[in-house]
Order: C-alpha cells, then structure tokens, then sequence
C-alpha cells in the first residue's frame, strides 16, 4: 500500500512564491510514485474556518483529510516573523493529537534570512502541541529564490532544490521505517 501525503498551504494568494516550491515537490512526488493530494486552507470557508465551524461540510472534509495522510508536508510564507494566519487558524481546528505517529515536514518561504528560525522558535511548539513527535527538518527558502516564469511556473535556486530534494529523501525514508514497522504491535507508536 502507498503512502498518502498530503500537502496543507497555509497561503493566502494561491499566486504566491510558495507554489513554486509546492509544485516541485508535487512533481517529485509523482515520478516517485507517491500518492499526494493539495489542500488549500484559504479556499476553506473563511466564515466555517474563522468560527470553528466543525459542523461544516468542508472543515469536516479538510480534517479528514489529515487524518487519513500517512505523512503531512505543511507550507507557508513568513509573515512577521511567524506562518501565516490562515495556516494557524487552520491548525487550531486539528484535534489535540491530530498529528500523531505522522511524519510532518515544513515547508516555508520568506523574504529575508532573518526570519531562517521561524521553522524551530514558531512553528514546531504548535506542532509539538498537536502531538507530532517526527517533525522532518523542513525546508526554509528566500522568495528571491524562486522566480516566476513569463510562461507560468516557476524556477527554483539550485540550493532550494538541494533542500527540497534532502527533504524528499528523508520523508521518503521516513515512510518506508513507518512501513517495515508493524502497525498492530500493542503500544508502539511510531
């Protein structure tokens, strides 16, 4: 059985730089034959999302859809200094142990080094909290790194590509240690 990712983009511009990095791992994925699927979190409902609306047929959805990935690579731009509202928000609505026993791998673009830590200092409590225990080393890039193409599309550094390609490598071998792990094992948790 293939192991399913998911990717949560916590963008609100569906034009951002963000999906330059998305996109290549979406592909990487693909000629790996790894099953993916893409949520964007800003075409939630914004009125469900805000209210925590767990009645909504589409947060319902959304966190199902979570619960059901083996692995989860969560994507964001850096806005001060922090992820984005639109991806807290989001993550606010994932159960107390919503994350548990799943690879997660971050995925962040900003406009400055200075904000390199925000992976560590910002996000990684939240997903502590939420009980991710395998949290990958995640890829933090520079937007002047990833650059628009005339035609559509995007062309990465050649040093965001190292990363997005060491970062694929280690869910990879993530996913295949979770495989050869026997699931029924009473009181294993991987």
């Amino acid at each position: 059985m293939t192991a399913k990712i998911l990717i949560v983009s916590g963008s609100p511009n569906l034009n951002s730089r963000l999906y330059g990095p998305i996109q290549y791992l979406q592909g990487r994925l693909d000629e790996e034959g790894l099953t993916h699927e893409l949520l964007h979190v800003a075409s939630l409902p914004p009125a469900d999302l805000i209210g925590a609306n767990f009645a909504s047929p589409e947060i319902r959805e959304a966190l199902q859809r979570v619960e059901a990935a083996d692995a989860i690579i969560f994507a964001s731009p850096v806005y001060k200094a922090a992820y984005s509202g639109v991806l807290k928000t989001f993550l606010d609505l994932i159960p107390q142990e919503g994350l548990r026993d799943k690879p997660v791998l971050p995925l962040f673009v900003g406009g400055t080094l200075a904000h390199l830590l925000v992976i560590d200092y910002a996000f990684k409590p939240v997903l502590n909290a939420l009980e991710a225990r395998n949290i990958l080393g995640g890829v933090y890039s520079l937007d002047q790194d990833i650059a628009r193409r005339p035609e559509g599309g995007y062309t990465l550094s050649e040093e965001t590509v190292s990363r997005l390609e060491r970062s694929l490598s280690e869910l990879q071998v993530e996913l295949e240690r979770r495989r050869s792990v026997p699931a029924s094992l009473p009181g294993v948790h991987i």
